[in-house]
């Protein structure tokens, strides 16, 4: 198999922040899937993804992401971005599928942006 890492970082009631690590391929694409959906049915059905880490990714690794993307949805819930490389961003612009997987600069732009303002600390 292709190196692949997919770890939860940071789970905070249906709130959930995992980093992705290495290839997102036809090989690594089911545990891609995998994992995410078992934070879904864990109860963490809004999922930030930090691609900071991510080396390539194919067609298969993409489908992976819209079906992470619908099962969030089924679950009412949401699927972003995090720390997009590049040719991934790009890949995503062309494709179209940037309108449907908000993106943020950084996993901590992410987690602010993805946590009820109730829960933010007022400056």
């Amino acid at each position: 198999m292709t190196d692949f890492r997919l770890t939860a970082q940071h789970t905070d009631g249906d709130l959930a922040l995992a980093r992705v690590v290495g290839y997102l391929d036809i090989d690594t694409a089911p545990h891609l899937r995998a994992q995410p959906l078992a934070l879904i049915e864990q109860g963490h059905r809004h999922l930030i993804l930090d691609l900071a880490a991510v080396t390539f990714c194919d067609s298969s690794g993409l489908n992976a992401l819209i079906g992470i993307l619908r099962c969030a949805k089924t679950a009412d819930g949401t699927l972003v971005l995090a720390a997009v490389p590049d040719r991934l961003q790009r890949m995503l612009d062309l494709t179209g599928l940037s309108a449907l997987l908000p993106a943020h600069p950084t996993a901590a732009h992410a987690l602010v942006a993805n946590t009820p303002s109730q829960d933010r600390a007022t400056t």
